[in-house]
């Protein structure tokens, strides 16, 4: 199992905002995580990540490495990167500043720069945006970038933070197309989404959250023709 998170319990405060929650991630799987705002999916992303710390629970990377005793910086060298909620690119940096920074703990050059190919490859306008700052890009095109910048860490699992949010129905399909390039190149990926229908079309397997807790867990197919799912989150 690439990633295991057991009786995960973190809050803010008074707030506890992620319930004895349990998952697993597999080598090569997406798998979405869905929800109402406030489920907490976007603060179990940050605990993977290490953004914030939990109070109980473990989190288990690659069969055995304890993700939340380590800082966020050693998480990345670990193999995981976050592309936040927000897409969060330095804006007054440029596009190819932004990328640079991905790599910043990567000490390979000649793999760096191949890294930096491949992403051209996937998001061929950030090649052609390279002196702009991020400020000056489109919210499609910073998403793009912040998919970039965190692909630079050559990680092996990628968490993607509502990459929908705010964009053009167009400009969706566009990233989601590409989030499936990603894994099919041997990437895994935990989602979080509000677009609940094109997360789960993608997902191998999915989880629904409900204030800090997992309601439900199935492939991405049977919640898609869940009444259950369909009626809360589909608007069916």
């Amino acid at each position: 199992m690439l990633l295991h998170v057991e009786n995960l319990h973190v809050s803010y405060g008074a707030v506890h905002a992620v319930q004895g929650v349990s998952l697993h991630v597999a080598p090569g799987e997406i798998v979405a995580l869905i929800g109402s705002n406030g489920a907490g999916k976007t603060t179990l992303l940050r605990a993977v990540s290490g953004l914030v710390r939990p109070s109980a629970g473990s989190i288990v990377f690659d069969g055995g490495q304890r993700l939340d005793r380590l800082p966020a910086h050693a998480i990345v060298r670990a193999g995981v990167s976050h592309v936040p909620e927000g897409r969060q690119v330095f804006g007054n940096l440029t596009v190819r500043e932004n990328l640079e920074l991905g790599a910043y703990q990567r000490r390979d050059r000649a793999a760096s720069r191949a890294t930096l190919e491949r992403v051209f490859e996937l998001f061929p306008v950030l090649k052609e945006r390279l002196p702009q700052s991020g400020s000056t890009l489109s919210g499609g095109e910073q998403q793009m970038l912040a998919i970039g910048r965190a692909l630079m860490a050559q990680p092996r699992l990628l968490l993607l933070d509502e990459p929908s949010l705010g964009l053009a129905p167009l400009v969706v399909q566009t990233i989601f197309a590409i989030v499936r390039e990603i894994n099919s190149a041997g990437t895994t990926i935990l989602l979080v989404e509000q677009n609940a229908h094109m997360a789960l079309r993608i997902a191998h397997r999915g989880y629904v959250l409900q204030t800090g807790t997992v309601v439900l867990e199935d492939s991405g197919a049977n919640l898609l023709a869940s009444p259950e799912v369909r009626g809360a989150y589909l608007g069916e």
